[in-house]
């Protein structure tokens, strides 16, 4: 049983001692280190509270006030008028108690990230949440510093005045800021990511469909290394990304056999057309293992194994001359295929796709597009893309087969309520 297995129970327990009525709300989800948080919200009680792992990690309330974030309007007599903008409620975050004992009034920054996560869960349709924190925080100064350096929020003046408002943002928030540098709880785990953005120097590939100069690429990561993990509230699943193990030798491994039965059903050959034989699919996960520019990846509900993606370097893929304007020295691509048919369906399939997408712009912040080039007859996909807010940039012929270029920016996919 997982951490989080062991903690829900007790903590599902303590929950039967709360009273909620039918205007409030309890979202229960688990964050990416294993970690139960529990959020309660409504409009009436004068105070509500995120549990993490069994323990009020912070309370909060909506104060009898609202605010709005038009930067443009700063300084104008447009200022807090604009009526095209919602205004929300000022919520001010206190700690967890009062106790004399001054470290009990401190909030973590994992916890502050955490509380941050259960307000965009709650409140999830506001691109902004304006909040206050408390002055008696013990910290408060620590956590202001850290919402203003990492990016998560912002003032619409100078952040001097103490009870001016903190405008979190939904669009860095999912982007991960607050996260890499400052603690262990973010979606990449610090295993898969370098201390900073790989440096970049010039390489170059060569092979029969590809010549190009390009970014030398990170290392690749360790077989069944974990690259993602996010819970999925609307299911209450955790979703997870794993390196492909090819396994040594002639010896097979979990995600061989995997690879090589779904290539073999007649749903996914359909699309990928690699119908084989044990020994051709080692081969081919053997060379996209070796190949710098692309991460074979096997994708999970709950550790069960579901699918196989490849995230690729677009500079050296072989898409690269249909891509009008050609791809930034960062921007990715996407080959997917959903392996077991259990796992089939629009929820499942809208979450894991947006997941992939949402990873590439994760592990580089100098990642601006991501790419699929999907058969043009292959409605289904297409509309998974479109979901995904991927728009068609072009149509063209490959020699093999008509393709789409389904592609999403970077700015788009997170102003976009889609996470």
């Amino acid at each position: 049983m997982t951490r989080a297995g062991q903690c829900l129970p007790p903590i599902q327990s303590k929950l039967t001692n709360i009273s909620v009525s039918d205007d409030q709300k309890v979202d229960e989800f688990i964050l990416p280190d294993g970690a139960v948080m529990i959020a309660k919200a409504d409009s009436v009680s004068p105070t509500n509270f995120i549990n993490i792992d069994g323990l009020v990690v912070c309370k909060y309330h909506l104060l009898d006030q609202t605010a709005q974030l038009v930067l443009s309007a700063v300084g104008t007599q447009f200022e807090n008028t604009a009526s095209h903008v919602p205004s929300f409620q000022v919520i001010e975050i206190l700690p967890s108690s009062t106790s004399p004992q001054p470290s009990r009034n401190d909030i973590s920054v994992k916890d502050m990230w955490a509380t941050v996560y259960a307000l965009f869960t709650l409140y999830h349709n506001q691109e902004t949440i304006p909040v206050v924190l408390s002055q008696t925080i013990n910290n408060s100064e620590e956590l202001r510093s850290y919402l203003f350096r990492s990016g998560l929020g912002r003032t619409a003046h100078a952040p001097t005045a103490p009870k001016e408002e903190i405008y979190l943002h939904r669009a860095t928030f999912w982007q991960g800021a607050g996260t890499q540098g400052y603690h262990t709880r973010g979606w990449l785990p610090p295993s898969s990511l370098p201390a900073a953005p790989f440096a970049s120097i010039q390489s170059f590939t060569r092979t029969p469909t590809v010549i190009a100069a390009h970014p030398l690429r990170p290392p690749k990561p360790k077989p069944r290394e974990t690259l993602f993990r996010r819970f999925c509230p609307s299911i209450s699943e955790t979703l997870e990304f794993t390196y492909f193990d090819v396994g040594s030798g002639s010896d097979t491994s979990e995600h061989l056999d995997l690879f090589h039965r779904w290539h073999n059903s007649e749903r996914v050959n359909k699309g990928w057309g690699e119908r084989g034989s044990l020994e051709k699919h080692r081969a081919y996960v053997t060379e996209v293992a070796n190949d710098p520019g692309v991460l074979p990846i096997i994708m999970s509900w709950n550790g069960e194994p579901m699918g196989y993606a490849e995230v690729t370097y677009l500079k050296e893929n072989h898409v690269a001359p249909y891509i009008p304007g050609g791809p930034g020295d960062w921007d990715r691509g996407l080959h997917v295929l959903v392996g077991e048919d259990k796992f089939r369906g629009t929820q499942r399939t809208n979450l894991w796709h947006r997941a992939l997408i949402h990873y590439c712009f994760l592990v580089d912040p100098r990642t601006e597009i991501v790419l699929a080039e999907p058969k043009a007859e292959n409605a289904s996909i297409i509309k998974v893309q479109f979901d995904s807010a991927m728009h068609i940039a072009t149509i063209f012929d490959f020699p093999y087969k008509r393709s789409v270029l389904a592609c999403v920016s970077r700015e788009r996919f997170f102003r976009l309520d889609l996470l």
